[in-house]
């Protein structure tokens, strides 16, 4: 199939496929002659992307979704790999939360210090050095 109807069966963009095939997560397309410059998708390509587009959807990055495809291709994609794998990303998240959460309590707290009712300055506390 050509890039067009990947592109519609997947809903991602030409851009996005190319990209895809760029950085090797999806096989080179195929071109179908020496005429003309399409390129022929296999339905093994539009499985992959879907695939892709999936663990995308699950908040994986590309380097991620390369090791996930890595399992596939040497058939070791078992539930205990893949659900190791899908715990980490979990704990990652966790992670990732618990720093955010401390990041708004430090802002929120930082705004104790500053009073726009109050103040009539043009120099808030909050963006001001003070040595």
């Amino acid at each position: 199939m050509q890039i067009g109807q990947l592109s519609k069966k997947t809903g991602l963009s030409r851009d996005t496929i190319r990209f895809y095939e760029k950085k090797g997560l999806i096989p080179t397309a195929l071109k179908q002659n020496e005429f003309n410059s399409y390129k022929n998708y296999s339905h093994e390509t539009l499985e992959k992307l879907l695939i892709i587009k999936k663990m995308k959807g699950f908040g994986f990055t590309l380097n991620e979704i390369s090791d996930f495809l890595g399992l596939m291709e040497f058939n070791t994609a078992s539930c205990e790999n893949v659900s190791q794998k899908m715990l980490e990303k979990v704990r990652l998240i966790d992670k990732k939360m618990k720093e955010l959460n401390e990041m708004k309590s430090l802002i929120i707290g930082s705004l104790d210090s500053c009073a726009p009712e109050e103040s009539k300055s043009t120099s808030c506390p909050l963006v001001s050095v003070n040595f």
